[in-house]
């Protein structure tokens, strides 16, 4: 049975409770990103305070390679948090995902997603987000834009998260036209970035949406929030199908690497685990242009956009200590950077 905009709105509560409260992780499996290890440089010759951590997004300029992707759970939590997250990034000079739209496009109403959201980061790159799903078909099109108007975005985020669909109650299984609804997108001249929810996108996924024209690709890689398991905490009586997927997937460090070698010229994010300062400088030394955090900030979205700002402050500082310490001047030096190959 199909779930209407109520039944949502109660997942969404349950989602944000879970990842908050419960070990949703991917027992065994990591991002693989630790096993990074930077060579250390003694002899920067460089100015720690001059070292350049810019890059762009769709052609808008960001002070560091960042992009906050976002969960929301509810309506009652989603305003809180878009606009936490939004202020932020808006003060960083960082981008900005929000997190999925569907029950404010199926309710007709906000569920914290406005202009306001705009109006509070005029200059940064800020992206909509709607399910795969929902773009099938030839309503999708409009949908796409639908979820772009309500908060005046640059870019449309398609999020993929098959495994999760299949487990929950009244998830939307039928994914058949979901190619061809994203060949629509890319036909109709709407921004898109498509990504995977934790579990990784697959070479030949990679290859795929790069063969119907996608030009931001999230790898999402396995190894931080694990949506299976928290669908199996949020139903008790599905944690046995759940289980199955502790440790599915491809991980982060891994998804990078298969991305950038298929897609040696699309702009490529990497998340799925990032927590750390370093997590995000292995991310950009094997291959992603930028580096998306969610679960990791989500605590400090619900308390104030102070604390955001804290918490991606202390992210960029670390970047560029990082930077200093192996000798790069800027983001393209890091991702050449000497590693120590037998770590």
């Amino acid at each position: 049975m199909d779930e209407g905009p109520s039944d949502i709105v109660s997942r969404k509560r349950d989602h944000l409770a879970v990842v908050l409260e419960r070990d949703v992780g991917f027992g065994g499996l990591t991002t693989g990103l630790e096993k990074i290890r930077f060579m250390p440089n003694a002899l920067p010759e460089i100015d720690y305070r001059a070292v350049d951590l810019s890059t762009t997004l769709l052609g808008i300029p960001l002070a560091a390679p960042l992009i906050i992707n976002s969960m929301t759970g509810g309506p009652e939590k989603a305003a809180t948090i878009n606009l936490h997250l939004t202020e932020a990034a808006a003060h960083l000079g960082i981008a900005m995902a929000v997190g999925s739209q569907r029950v404010a496009l199926e309710d007709k109403g906000q569920s914290g997603f406005s202009p306001a959201l705009r109006r509070a980061a005029p200059n940064i790159p800020l992206f909509a987000n709607l399910g795969a799903a929902q773009i099938r078909g030839p309503k999708g099109v409009d949908r796409a834009r639908a979820a772009l108007d309500m908060i005046a975005a640059d870019g449309l985020f398609i999020h993929l998260n098959p495994v999760q669909e299949a487990i929950q109650n009244g998830g939307d299984t039928d994914w058949t036209g979901v190619i061809s609804g994203l060949e629509r997108l890319v036909s109709a001249g709407i921004p898109i970035a498509v990504k995977e929810v934790g579990f990784g996108l697959s070479p030949n996924v990679v290859r795929r949406l790069v063969e119907i024209g996608v030009r931001i690709i999230d790898v999402a890689g396995a190894g931080g929030t694990n949506w299976a398991r928290v669908e199996g905490f949020r139903e008790g009586h599905l944690a046995q199908r759940a289980a199955l997927f502790t440790e599915w997937g491809l991980p982060t460090a891994s998804a990078i690497r298969h991305a950038r070698a298929i897609a040696p010229s699309t702009m490529l994010i990497g998340s799925g685990g990032i927590k750390t300062a370093h997590d995000v400088a292995a991310a950009l030394r094997l291959g992603a242009d930028l580096v998306g955090q969610a679960a990791a900030s989500l605590s400090a979205a619900l308390e104030s956009t102070e604390a955001v700002v804290a918490h991606f402050q202390e992210i960029i500082e670390g970047l560029r200590t990082i930077c200093f310490a192996t000798g790069s001047a800027d983001i393209a030096s890091l991702k050449s950077a000497p590693l120590i190959e037998d770590a």
